[in-house]
């Protein structure tokens, strides 16, 4: 499927991609997209299950008429760049869209130029205590059927001291937006009897990653999360870990002017080219 996406900026400029966190969809980019625009060609979808891009109980039988639910993150992401000829891009992804990019850059290394991961989720690190605990609580507001509770719940967890009541409420906007689509998906494959509709993931080397690569950790992130930043930095060779003290998890809808700093310095390699 194609996923749905705005595309900003002159089109034979540099390709950004931004890639959502696992709480959000496209509209987190928001404040940031205009100055990167007068730069680059900026591309950011809606992953399947979020936004405005559907998560179909199946997309066509299989050989033997069953369903089939198999599609990849970073595939998707490569056929949409095949589908707006761009050969590659510089890919920003935050939280679960860091682990995507990741994805991308290894299933589909020659589309990734560089990375900019804030905050991401990575694979192979143990879960916490604290993480535990969202996850059990998470999972017992929406088997109550409470998902303005789960909404709540990651508004709260997951957006640093900085967040005022607009990201809070764009976050709550976002996150409701995915539960709605994902349950909805969910119940008709119960009705179905097909199984819960749902990515495969794709083994990420991070020792195996080699394109310039510039991680950011929230000093206010969850204890997981916070540890997912180190072991991306640690191991992907060459990579640069910048702690943000002030940031949460979601430093974009946190602080926007900064991080659209951080980015321009990051992509243009220039720290010259935006106000102070």
């Amino acid at each position: 499927m194609t996923l749905v996406h705005d595309v900003a900026g002159d089109p034979g400029a540099p390709a950004v991609l931004l890639v959502h966190a696992g709480v959000a969809d496209r509209r987190m980019w928001d404040a940031v997209v205009p100055a990167l625009a007068r730069t680059f060609r900026v591309i950011r979808p809606d992953l399947r299950g979020f936004g405005d891009s559907p998560l179909p109980v199946g997309d066509g039988p299989t050989a033997d008429g069953e369903p089939d639910l198999r599609y990849t993150n970073a595939g998707d992401l490569a056929a949409l760049l095949d589908e707006l000829d761009v050969a590659d891009a510089a890919v920003v992804g935050s939280s679960f869209g860091g682990k995507v990019a990741l994805e991308l850059t290894t299933a589909h290394p020659g589309r990734v130029r560089e990375l900019v991961l804030l905050c991401p989720a990575a694979p192979g690190v143990p879960d916490t205590e604290t993480s535990d605990a969202f996850d059990a609580e998470e999972a017992r507001l929406l088997g109550a059927g409470d998902v303005e509770g789960a909404v709540r719940l990651n508004v709260t967890t997951w957006l640093g001291p900085d967040a005022d009541d607009a990201a809070r409420e764009a976050l709550a906007t976002m996150q409701r937006r995915a539960f709605e689509v994902q349950l909805a998906a969910d119940a008709a494959a119960s009705a179905a009897g097909a199984p819960e509709p749902g990515p495969d993931g794709v083994e990420v080397d991070l020792a195996g990653i080699h394109v310039p690569t510039f991680v950011v950790e929230g000093a206010h992130d969850m204890d997981l999360l916070r540890a997912c930043a180190r072991r991306v930095a640690d191991e992907v060779p060459g990579a640069e870990l910048s702690v943000l003290d002030w940031a949460g998890h979601l430093p974009v809808l946190e602080r926007p002017d900064a991080v659209q700093a951080l980015l321009l310095d990051v992509l243009r390699d220039d720290p010259t080219v935006h106000a102070p």
